[in-house]
């Protein structure tokens, strides 16, 4: 079936919400009750649509470019911005399935939003970094103490930033912290505004070609993984069940394309994204690891936890919320089953 591309009206409940973690009940949520993809014998049909979130040139692009964007059911895709804006979009029912960092779900569960967590994104932590001006004498975190760093508020870059901190023997309110937007804090860097910037994605081999040294890396912080969020009302529906079962084995399959086709790959993704291909494939190459999809085990459960409880702990999350009702393991078979 043809794919397509939509955006989305806003939400039913705004992001400044999710980063407030609103007060209302977490809400558990009721998954055994929900059909099984075994039960869902029959399959997706033509008249199956599933609406898929996706972010610039990554997903939907990585099954055109291995060849495996063909289903049996209707694909449409929609390009989002960031991880709280497709949680609020599951949550208001305009989207079936979708991907974000162990972050964003945590905000929207304690906003009462309704999703499940399906699959575990396995991706690099190299290129979350942070970073020094040229000719920094900073050596270590410890050495941060005092100093201005910059970070984006309720993303990884503060979580990995927090966990560096506290292994240095430092709190968060140890140093002067600068809540920017990548694009603020890379002029707020190249200014000299910052001692230090805590960032991630091209931001990083831009700033190191123009002289900046990367500190540490979140590798060892971080857990690399990132989660595929799906609706509750796709889940109970057993054709758009089984038509994310079968999204996720073709994602598997064009990431392990991907894996083995680096080059190709960073030729079609450097010319989707706008950036020199020497530049995609360096990102490429020198991953943590590459990106691959895996079932949810009991360890990423209690990361992403750990994830939910640091933040309630810097204070931007309200409460203590359990993120563990929200996992789904329905896909475990799917997402363990060898590929052909």
């Amino acid at each position: 079936m043809t794919t397509h591309t939509i955006r989305l009206p806003s939400a039913s409940f705004g992001r400044r919400s999710l980063l407030r973690g609103a007060a209302g009940t977490c809400g558990a949520l009721t998954l055994g009750g929900l059909p099984s993809l075994a039960r869902a014998a029959s399959g997706p049909t033509t008249e199956t649509v599933l609406r898929i979130a996706d972010y610039k040139a990554l997903d939907g692009l990585s099954l055109e470019a291995s060849g495996n964007a063909q289903s049996a059911y209707r694909s449409q895709f929609a390009e989002f911005a960031s991880g709280n804006l497709i949680v609020e979009a599951i949550n208001a029912g305009s989207i079936d399935v979708g991907s974000s960092s162990e972050i964003p779900p945590a905000f929207g569960i304690a906003a009462g939003a309704r999703l499940s967590i399906v699959a575990i994104v396995k991706d690099d932590v190299n290129w979350q970094v942070v970073l020094v001006p040229p000719g920094s004498p900073i050596q270590s975190v410890a050495d941060l103490k005092g100093k201005r760093v910059g970070y984006v508020r309720a993303t990884t870059t503060q979580y990995y930033l927090a966990k560096m901190l506290g292994e240095a023997g430092l709190r968060f309110t140890d140093i002067q912290p600068v809540s920017l937007t990548p694009s603020e804090g890379q002029a707020a860097f190249e200014q000299g505004a910052l001692d230090a910037w805590a960032i991630y994605g091209y931001s990083v081999p831009f700033a190191i070609k123009k002289g900046a040294r990367v500190l540490v890396t979140s590798n060892g912080y971080l857990s690399g993984n990132y989660l595929y969020l799906a609706s509750p009302d796709a889940l109970a529906d057993p054709g758009k069940s089984a038509a994310i079962g079968d999204y996720f084995l073709r994602l598997r399959r064009a990431f392990a394309w991907r894996a083995a086709n680096l080059e190709r790959w960073a030729e079609v993704h450097s010319a989707a994204i706008g950036v020199p291909v020497e530049t995609d494939l360096e990102i490429l190459r020198k991953n943590s690891r590459q990106r691959d999809l895996a079932p949810i085990t009991d360890a990423d459960v209690a990361s992403a936890q750990n994830v939910a409880d640091t933040f309630h702990q810097l204070g931007v999350l309200p409460k203590r919320i359990d993120i563990a009702p929200a996992f789904d393991r329905r896909f475990t078979e799917i997402l363990s089953r060898p590929l052909s």
